[in-house]
């Protein structure tokens, strides 16, 4: 598996929409995590199955039954931030319990504002390797699951006084992975992946997305190895794969092929389609977070900002932080890069003589 290949393109898709432009609590940014997201059973079924609770993938591998499979699911994990003001400042927050506070909208603090959001943390949940042989004999089901947390971040004013919290809660998660191998003929093998959230959720019928979410697997991918084998295009297979491919019924997810052209031992299933050996363009600076990004024109409205617009992009979190930081300390050469690059050249076939009559 082109481990470094996925891990910097999985985080470019992780966090696609995370925020947009103009990188604050907007309306544009009020109805977020729009790829890939699996919510609880209970509250899936409650929307009438609007919103999904699964998501399956299903690819072809040329190779004998020796051939050994790698399985990593990827998500993220929602975070809850609210604001706390403390009715009393204190030199540090208690060692045990939690300090009086007020929940409000928006604080400032030493000149920066906080205010409140749902932040993420990325999951891994690595199946490890196993033979094509045993998936064939014994299909793996392999259930997952990271609890809840609880945890508060104290605001410091000039004084050195803490006079404001961040809270930052997480809801329990579980979720159950499915993999089997059946024979797809001519050589070929199906691997069938199945992803499940498996989150138990009280209310849920009358619950609204904001809950779910917090339930939910968001932004969800499947990456896929395999050694002494070959993924097969299931964009572009050879004439002999093309029945077998179109057997291959994937729902919630679009795979493609990860790495150089030639290779093809790494696969990735993603809920944004891409094409066949997709990359992160090198002139990129960084991720700018915004759904179908075009680098140079986000940087360039980045870099028009008003001071005070800048302030409460940068109050969001330490994401917008960075990326406000990034853009405004791009030399000249690195915009001029985004502008434009040739990538390769082919000739042109001479252009054939006309006739005319």
């Amino acid at each position: 598996m082109n481990r470094a290949i996925v891990d910097k393109l999985a985080r470019a898709l992780l966090y696609e929409g995370y925020i947009l432009y103009p990188y604050r609590p907007s309306v544009k940014n009020r109805q977020r995590w729009t790829f890939g997201g699996l919510y609880p059973a209970a509250w899936s079924e409650a929307q009438g199955g609007a919103e999904p609770s699964s998501l399956q993938a299903e690819v072809l591998v040329e190779g004998n039954k020796d051939a050994r499979l790698q399985v990593m699911a990827r998500f993220l994990h929602l975070v809850d931030r609210t604001v706390g003001e403390l009715i009393t400042p204190a030199a540090s927050l208690p060692s045990t319990g939690e300090p009086e506070y007020r929940i409000v909208p928006v604080l400032e603090v030493g000149g920066q504002l906080y205010q409140p959001w749902q932040e993420a943390v990325d999951r891994d949940v690595d199946l490890g390797e196993f033979s094509l042989r045993e998936l064939t004999e014994r299909p793996l089901c392999r259930l997952f699951s990271f609890p809840a947390s609880r945890r508060l971040e104290g605001l410091k004013d000039g004084s050195g006084q803490v006079v404001g919290v961040l809270v930052r809660s997480q809801q329990a998660i579980a979720g159950e992975v499915e993999v089997s191998v059946s024979d797809a003929g001519d050589g070929l093998r199906r691997i069938t992946i199945r992803l499940l959230n498996r989150t138990s959720m009280e209310g849920a019928s009358t619950a609204g997305r904001d809950d779910a979410l917090m339930g939910a697997l968001v932004s969800t991918h499947v990456v896929l190895g395999v050694t002494d084998g070959g993924f097969v295009s299931l964009l572009d297979p050879p004439e002999r794969c093309r029945a077998a491919v179109a057997g291959c019924k994937n729902i919630g997810v679009w795979p493609v092929l990860v790495g150089e052209e030639s290779q093809r031992d790494t696969m990735l299933a993603s809920p944004i389609i891409l094409y066949d050996h997709p990359q992160v363009a090198p002139e990129s600076p960084g991720d700018l977070f915004d759904s179908c990004e075009i680098d140079e024109i986000l940087t360039l409205r980045i870099l028009t900002l008003t001071d005070e617009e800048k302030r409460a992009a940068a109050g969001v979190d330490e994401r917008s932080r960075e990326l406000l930081a990034r853009t405004e300390s791009l030399a000249r050469e690195q915009l001029m890069g985004l502008h434009g690059t040739v990538r390769g050249l082919r000739p042109v076939p001479p252009q054939q003589e006309q006739h005319h009559g």
